[in-house]
């Protein structure tokens, strides 16, 4: 396996652990232990368990980008919209990466990190825009498709089952 391939493999495992855990009740023994590497390798990879989470969040918000912009190809308006929706639904099949942008969110909150911050607030203006500009929904429209996407991820993260 290459680097780039080892690299991505590690940013996958983290993605799962921090999903579930978080910053600061994952470790990054764990993520190690996942890809099946060493501690020290994982370090080599990445500098800090810092740097490991900044990877793992930004690819929550590109994968989310991804299955948004691809739900939507060739539609407009409503059609795009709902589409996004049900791509985000699928989403949950596998519900780390709905669940690593509410930690992301969270410890940008949380952390004082401004750079995270900033990168963060970035990451999810992008998929407003994203939204925005394939659908052409209002800003009413926006916040209630945002608004139903986390409240969905919280009933995930908290073992709610849909009604």
């Amino acid at each position: 396996m290459s680097a780039a391939e080892r690299r991505e493999s590690v940013v996958r495992a983290a993605v799962a652990e921090f999903a579930w855990g978080g910053f600061h009740g994952t470790s990054t023994e764990a993520i190690a232990r996942r890809v099946g590497v060493s501690q020290p390798y994982l370090f080599r990879l990445f500098p800090t368990k810092h740097a490991l989470f900044e990877a793992a969040a930004e690819r929550s918000f590109r994968r989310m980008a991804e299955a948004f912009a691809h739900a939507a190809e060739g539609l407009s308006g409503a059609e795009a919209l709902t589409a996004m929706a049900d791509a985000r639904a699928r989403l949950l099949h596998d519900p780390d990466i709905p669940l690593m942008q509410l930690q992301a969110i969270a410890a940008a909150a949380s952390m004082d990190r401004p750079a995270f911050t900033e990168r963060v607030r970035r990451d999810w203006l992008d998929l407003w825009d994203l939204v925005r500009a394939r659908t052409g929904a209002t800003p009413e429209e926006l916040t209630a498709f945002f608004a139903c996407g986390v409240l969905t991820d919280t009933r995930v993260a908290l073992g709610v089952a849909p009604p």
